[in-house]
């Protein structure tokens, strides 16, 4: 039961990341390839999204 919970976690957690990524105002095929990033590498890519890349992913796309 607690493996389903932290399964529908981080599932909802990888899709708000997806749709914050998509709409960056940065190319399209920059965007996706960081999507595709972000779903192979599963928890250690929300980490690293959610504490490090958030905030300056805008910039190290341009």
């Amino acid at each position: 039961m607690l493996a389903l919970i932290i399964w529908i976690v981080g599932l909802v957690l990888t899709i708000k990341a997806c749709l914050e990524i998509w709409k960056l105002p940065v190319d399209g095929v920059k965007k996706l390839l960081v999507i595709i990033g972000l779903l192979l590498t599963s928890w250690v890519g929300l980490i690293i999204y959610y504490f490090f890349a958030k905030d300056k992913l805008t910039g190290w796309l341009k």
